[in-house]
């Protein structure tokens, strides 16, 4: 029998990176894994290729979330891992230039809806289930051009931390994971184009990374999993830094 046969596990923003490669260890594992996201396509095809379960909806509609739940609970009664990875970047801007709209996207999905999810998800959790929030070493960086994704990631860190007391007595660990540089579509997504981005990413990798090189989405999606299992069943309430020692 596989270590995670028998679990039911979630992952909100399954259908790239991190999310994506965190949803295939689970299932490469034995997990019933049921994964999101706001395009019917895209989840349907991620999902088809790990063996998965796909459900569209965009972590920001709390509605979406609602019958997301309750979806969940039909169908399984209950659930034993909640990786709440959906988030984006929004625009790299000044605080002095900053647009509502901008600040109202990036909260929306990275703070207000993954509260919510949480939130929702709580009366659904098994004993002993573990969740694990996806957040950045950004939460604790304070650089120009990125305060709103910087402050949505450090609201993150505090419910997490207050979650894991809050739920302490049913044994439901919640933990937090932060990556720093990692090799996804986060930076095309932002308008740069494929070329730019690996050029970027060698440089951060040569002259700033401390281990020489960046992360993947399997390095992080490893760290999940490790936190998902019993071996981690003595851990709630910490924060995993996983940056190549970048922010040393």
């Amino acid at each position: 029998m596989k270590k995670f046969s028998n679990k039911v596990a979630i992952v909100t923003g399954g259908n790239s990176g991190i999310g994506y490669a965190t949803a295939s260890a689970l299932v490469d594992l034995g997990a019933t894994v049921i994964v999101t996201g706001r395009r019917k396509e895209a989840i349907e095809k991620a999902a088809a290729e790990i063996g998965a379960v796909p459900i569209v909806a965009d972590q920001s509609s709390i509605k979406d979330t609602e019958a997301l739940v309750a979806h969940v609970k039909q169908d399984y009664g209950k659930v034993d891992i909640l990786f709440i990875n959906a988030g984006i970047v929004g625009d790299s801007t000044l605080i002095e230039n900053a647009e509502e709209v901008n600040f109202d996207n990036v909260m929306d999905i990275n703070f207000k809806g993954a509260y919510f999810t949480l939130s929702k998800f709580i009366p659904v959790l098994a004993e002993e289930a573990s969740v694990v929030i996806l957040s950045s070493i950004v939460a604790s960086t304070y650089k120009p051009h990125s305060s709103i994704y910087q402050a949505s990631k450090a609201a993150l860190n505090s419910i997490a931390k207050t979650a894991a007391a809050e739920l302490a007595p049913r044994k439901i660990r919640v933990n937090i994971v932060s990556p720093g540089p990692t090799r996804t579509a986060v930076l095309s997504k932002n308008g740069l184009d494929a070329a730019s981005a690996d050029a970027l990413f060698d440089k951060l990798s040569a002259e700033n990374i401390p281990l020489r090189k960046v992360g993947t989405p399997h390095d992080v999606a490893k760290l999940v999993v490790y936190l998902s299992d019993d071996a981690a069943s003595y851990i709630t309430g910490s924060e995993f830094v996983i940056d190549g020692g970048i922010t040393l």
